[in-house]
């Protein structure tokens, strides 16, 4: 296997960050970027024993909403 994505949110309630996998039942979360890249790496490890062909890159896609506010202009007639 080349290469494993994993889905990266951003928890905007409690704070910190989560990642799944794609297509893969690897989920993990910790508090900043940096924890978060050890726990990925760590679960990718501990998912693909020694029969599993473990992939050589692990991409991390970031999701991040963005939330604008609109104020409607009034129409003319």
């Amino acid at each position: 296997m080349r290469e494993i994505i994993f889905e990266v949110r951003e928890d905007e309630v409690d704070g910190g960050y989560t990642a799944t996998a794609l297509g893969f039942g690897i989920h993990t979360q910790a508090d900043t970027l940096e924890e978060l890249r050890a726990m990925v790496k760590d679960a990718v490890n501990c998912y693909f024993d020694e029969t599993m062909q473990a992939p050589k890159i692990i991409r991390l896609h970031f999701v991040r909403n963005e939330v604008l506010a609109c104020q409607l202009l009034p129409t003319t007639s």
